[in-house]
């Protein structure tokens, strides 16, 4: 079995916390993850939307677009209002050969408002969910007849959080909706991740390798502090530095046949945990995982 190893830039600057970020250029991020291993990179605030622009500072760096968000509003959206947001991002993201989409959705989240406690994410019924998850799905089927398929990631703070929100989501949602497996933002909902891959593995396109520092999450009053204050605590880290088993976690999608990406996307505050060194650390967890579970590692 192959995979890649990507990274996401949140680590070097933060789309939702400006003030968590580095002082560098996209040159030098891709240069320094470059040098701690990887080959790809999901896409961030100071990627250009031209591939034309885009494409050779890749090349410099050799290295490829592994993913990106997009901010789906979806929920409470039109659809044909929806294939317009998304055109920019597709269009660049077939021109540089990237695999999926991340879709997150943003419609009544409260993950980029640090105003809002956790406790008061958007919670939805099931047959508000059934909806929704039709909904993504034909727009799902929409964007993979494009050329470039979604990727659904589930997320802390957001409408489909819990393992049973998400379990709700992907029984009435279709193949046409791909699923993104992030194992830290399960964590923290609560989740059992292992039980999650045991699931809906067949579902499972992309993976962020995201660990979660437990001790952290655990004394969260999540009925004062948001999100964004889980990430400025230290909720997050690479591989191989918080509380996960990525070893078991990597080893039961090989057990299913997954291959492809798995990116780390570690938010955290550049001056306490610089990103250069952070992203050797869960490269170098990653890659011994992979090992393990029999992977070969492809450029």
């Amino acid at each position: 079995m192959k995979a890649k190893l990507g990274i996401a830039p949140i680590a070097w600057w933060n789309d939702d916390l400006e003030e968590l970020s580095d002082d560098v250029s996209l040159e030098e991020c891709l240069r320094q993850a470059g040098v701690a291993g990887f080959t790809g990179m999901e896409t961030g605030r100071r990627f250009p939307m031209d591939a034309a622009v885009l494409g050779p500072i890749l090349k410099t760096h050799k290295m490829s677009v592994c993913g990106g968000w997009f901010s789906g509003l979806l929920l409470d959206g039109d659809l044909e209002e929806e294939k317009q947001r998304i055109a920019q991002q597709m269009a660049l993201f077939k021109a540089v050969n990237a695999p999926c989409i991340v879709y997150g959705e943003c419609a009544r989240t409260v993950q980029g408002d640090r105003s809002k406690p956790l406790a008061t994410k958007p919670k939805l019924s099931e047959d508000e969910i059934k909806i929704y998850a039709r909904k993504m799905t034909t727009f799902g089927e929409w964007c993979a007849e494009q050329g470039m398929p979604l990727s659904y990631h589930h997320h802390m703070a957001a409408v489909i959080e819990t393992e049973p929100e998400l379990d709700m989501f992907m029984k009435h949602s279709g193949e046409g909706i791909p699923l993104l497996f992030d194992a830290g933002h399960m964590a923290f909902a609560g989740g059992d991740v292992m039980r999650v891959i045991d699931k809906h593995h067949k579902r499972i396109t992309h993976v962020h390798t995201k660990d979660v520092r437990l001790d952290v999450i655990d004394e969260l009053d999540r009925t004062r502090e948001s999100f964004l204050d889980a990430v400025v605590k230290g909720a997050f880290t690479v591989p191989g530095d918080g509380s996960l088993d990525f070893a078991s976690i990597v080893g039961r999608l090989a057990s299913y046949g997954y291959e492809g990406w798995f990116v780390v996307e570690a938010e955290q505050d550049p001056k306490i945990n610089p990103p250069l060194a952070m992203a050797k650390k869960g490269h170098a967890e990653l890659v011994r995982v992979m090992a393990l579970a029999g992977y070969e590692v492809v450029q």
